[in-house]
C-alpha cells in the first residue's frame, strides 16, 4: 500500500518543472525541518531535451543542479545517485557525461535498465544531496 502512494507522488513529481520541484524541496523543508535537499530530473524530448542519450543524460544533470542550488546545496555535495536507462548499452555515453559534472569524489551510484521513462526520455536521474 506504501509502496503504490510512493509510486503516485513520484509520477506527480515527474510532471513539476525545475522551479516547481525547488519550491517543493523548500515547502518541505519548511514544514518538517529537513536538512537534506533532493532532487528528481526527468529529461526526454517533451523536457527540451533532443538527442541521444548523452544529451539527455547533460539537460538531466543540469535540471538536478539547478534545483539543488534552489534548494540551498550543488552538486559538490550529492551523496547518491540512480540512473535509469531506456537501454543500457547506453551506459559509457551517459558516464562520460556524468564524470563531468562530479569530477572530484562522484558520489554512490546505481543504475538500471528499465522498459519506459515518462515523456519518451531515455534518460532519467534522480540525486539526494545534503545540504
Amino acid at each position: 500500500m506504501a509502496s503504490e502512494k510512493i509510486t503516485a507522488i513520484i509520477e506527480e513529481l515527474k510532471g513539476l518543472t525545475v522551479l516547481e520541484l525547488a519550491d517543493l524541496v523548500h515547502a518541505v523543508e519548511d514544514e518538517f525541518g529537513v536538512s537534506a535537499a533532493a532532487a528528481v530530473a526527468v529529461a526526454g524530448p517533451a523536457a527540451g531535451a533532443e538527442g541521444g542519450a548523452a544529451e539527455q543524460a547533460k539537460q538531466s544533470l543540469e535540471n538536478v543542479k539547478a534545483v539543488l542550488e534552489a534548494a540551498g546545496s550543488s552538486m559538490d555535495k550529492v551523496v547518491k545517485t540512480t540512473v535509469l536507462l531506456k537501454d543500457i548499452g547506453d551506459f559509457a555515453a551517459v558516464n562520460a557525461v556524468y564524470a563531468t559534472f562530479f569530477t572530484a569524489e562522484p558520489p554512490a551510484r546505481s543504475a538500471f535498465e528499465v522498459a519506459n521513462l515518462p515523456k519518451g526520455g531515455l534518460v532519467e536521474i534522480e540525486a539526494i544531496a545534503v545540504k
